[in-house]
């Protein structure tokens, strides 16, 4: 006769206790900061229970499921649903590890902004809020900042809110959690796509100092070297112009990688010192003297060689320093303050001390 109780072990076969001490024969441990495979068990109100293969379910609060602001775990978990968290904290005295899922976010969004800006991409967002300095957007859930003097617009930065722009990056800080864009570069970029070497244009002066002009030309600003404005020498760029005049000047490099336009009249003279001579006829000529540039800089890409002209590029030794580029790349200290963080002060973290830079409020 077999034993009926004997079968019904038998059946059984694996229990919850037989389960409990082969958990303590391989000792696995989870140490916070790992990543790990994990099934939803149950959710809750505000929060989940997640079977992570620990003795005890572990537990993810509603703040740390996503970047962005949650107000039901069902928003982002479903049940029996699963994927990678990360752990939050050690142990509990009973046994249970936090987890996280927001942290995954926030450490992925800052590698795709460090890629982002790495590529030198151009990146477009919608401005959710703005501050005394400057605009607020988000970009990959992380939260950046466009200081005033970055925004390339006649609109109050107020009437901004809910606008898409174009941006550039200006800093990508993990750690100190600083993401600080452009407007004005990226829309400075994209003039400066459609300039050419060899292009006559039409400017205004807006500066000038002992090394040149500085020309606005269409929004960008291009320097004029005081070697590039004649072939007959000149002591200062004030002898030739004033502030607000208005210029004919050829682009002669264009570096969009520092953003600066080199530009000449010199290569316009018809005649050395034309433009101290007779500065109409350097401009009436211009078209003409520019085709000549371009088809030099043509034949001696095609490995020729023209002596009819002499191209040269400003030499700009010893004033590096002061020469800027089409658009500033400074962040104003005065609006330093005004910078927040790139993580978002309303979505508090489950346990602040434990989360880097990146994530602290």
């Amino acid at each position: 006769m077999v034993n009926q109780k004997s079968t019904a072990t038998a059946e059984i076969g694996f229990t919850h206790e037989d389960f409990a001490a082969l958990l303590d024969k391989y000792d696995y441990h989870f140490s916070p900061g790992d990543i790990v495979p994990g099934t939803v068990f149950s959710i809750e109100p505000r929060g989940a229970l997640i079977d992570i293969g620990a003795k005890t379910a572990a537990y993810i609060p509603i703040q740390e499921m996503s970047i962005n602001r949650v107000d039901s775990p069902e928003e982002v978990l479903q049940s029996n649903e699963t994927r990678e968290f990360f752990i939050l904290t050690d142990e509990n005295e009973d046994g249970q590890l936090t987890l996280s899922i927001r942290r995954i976010e926030y450490m992925r969004a800052w590698e795709r902004v460090r890629q982002l800006q790495a590529e030198d991409a151009t990146v477009r967002s919608g401005v959710f809020a703005t501050n005394r300095g400057g605009a607020l957007v988000r970009i990959e859930g992380l939260r950046g900042f466009i200081p005033g003097s970055h925004i390339s617009t006649r609109k109050p930065k107020e009437e901004l809110v809910g606008e898409e722009l174009p941006l550039k990056f200006l800093e990508v800080d993990e750690e100190r959690n600083r993401l600080v864009l452009s407007h004005r570069r990226a829309l400075v970029e994209r003039k400066m796509n459609r300039l050419e070497v060899g292009e006559v244009v039409i400017g205004t002066v807006r500066g000038i100092k002992p090394y040149g002009a500085f020309i606005d030309i269409g929004g960008v600003s291009g320097l004029l070297h005081i070697s590039e404005i004649s072939h007959e020498h000149i002591d200062t760029p004030h002898s030739v112009f004033n502030v607000n005049d208005e210029v004919k000047v050829m682009i002669i490099d264009l570096d969009a990688e520092r953003g600066r336009i080199s530009l000449s009249t010199k290569q316009l003279e018809p005649e050395p010192g034309d433009m101290i001579k007779n500065r109409d006829l350097v401009y009436d000529k211009a078209e003409e003297m520019a085709a000549k540039y371009r088809e030099q800089l043509l034949a001696k890409a095609q490995g020729a060689a023209i002596p009819s002209m002499t191209i040269e590029q400003p030499a700009v030794e010893g004033v590096e320093e002061d020469v800027p580029s089409a658009v500033e790349e400074d962040i104003p200290s005065a609006v330093e303050e005004d910078i927040p963080s790139a993580v978002a002060e309303d979505v508090p973290s489950a346990i602040a001390e434990d989360i880097p830079p990146a994530s602290e409020e």
